[in-house]
């Protein structure tokens, strides 16, 4: 992970990080703070990035959309990535008709489209932040699982796999501690790219009204209310979205570098 570019995008990751967990302390203002006479007031000394139709303050509604886009996406990616990894070990190891049950169920949530999955099950879901996360991490899931299996199935093979067999050691533990560890370096470059997935299809539902409730500080609802009055104040909607973009290439960046890295060895 040596590239300008990888750099580049861990450097904005850390740095997303941090502005969403210090959110409060760095945001200069509430971001639910109404503030009518001064609506759709241009960038200022007091508002650098200007006020949106209510008259909240811009960059401290996308200092906490940060915390809302992130804190999703980390918290589906990691019930994805915990699930997915317990199953796919799981069939792998066990076989015979538990692999096919799990290739037939993971075929069906497959033959969907992630966006337009998300968008069926959010339409019967009121907008909420747990319901986002429940969306997203129903069929997150799926692509870890399978991505974990094909990589035990072929792990298992290995000579010492066959050892830890010979001294007596259980599936669970050949699973966690000989072949789980081997599989790190795939798992961390589908789970940059998986994040950078996430974020997108958060900020859509968002856009569309079925994300996060309306007035949540959100990057995706945010641009939601500025495509309104795009041809007025095309700044409420330019802002979060140059944001989106650097978070969903900060993902991709390193998610690029780490299998660059880790690929050549065909791990």
């Amino acid at each position: 992970m040596t590239s300008m570019t990888t750099k580049i995008g861990l450097i904005l990751i850390i740095l997303l990080s941090l502005v969403a967990v210090f959110a409060p302390w760095i945001a200069p203002y509430d971001p639910a703070a109404f503030d009518l006479p001064n609506a759709f007031a241009g960038p200022s000394v007091l508002h650098w990035l200007g006020q949106d139709a209510d008259g909240r303050d811009i960059l401290s509604r996308i200092i906490f959309g940060t915390r809302t886009s992130l804190g999703i996406g980390v918290v589906v990616t990691a019930i994805s990535l915990i699930v997915g990894s317990g199953l796919g070990l799981f069939v792998a190891m066990q076989g015979k008709w538990w692999d096919r049950i799990f290739l037939f169920v993971s075929d069906v949530f497959m033959a969907f489209p992630s966006f337009l999955f998300a968008i069926a099950i959010a339409a019967f879901l009121s907008p909420s932040v747990a319901n986002v996360i429940l969306i997203l991490a129903l069929k997150g899931w799926v692509s870890y699982a399978r991505l974990i299996r094909g990589q035990a199935l072929s792990l298992r093979e290995r000579e010492f796999v066959a050892a830890a067999k010979s001294i007596g050691a259980s599936d669970t533990r050949i699973g966690l501690k000989y072949l789980f560890p081997n599989m790190l370096g795939t798992i961390a470059v589908n789970t940059s790219f998986g994040m950078a997935g996430v974020i997108i299809i958060e900020s859509s539902l968002s856009f569309l009204g079925l994300g996060v409730p309306p007035g949540t500080p959100s990057w995706g609802g945010m641009l939601d209310e500025g495509v309104q009055y795009l041809l007025v104040t095309p700044t409420l909607s330019i802002f979060p979205g140059i944001f989106l973009m650097h978070m969903v290439l900060a993902f991709n960046f390193v998610g690029d570098g780490l299998r660059d890295r880790w690929a050549p060895r065909g791990r």
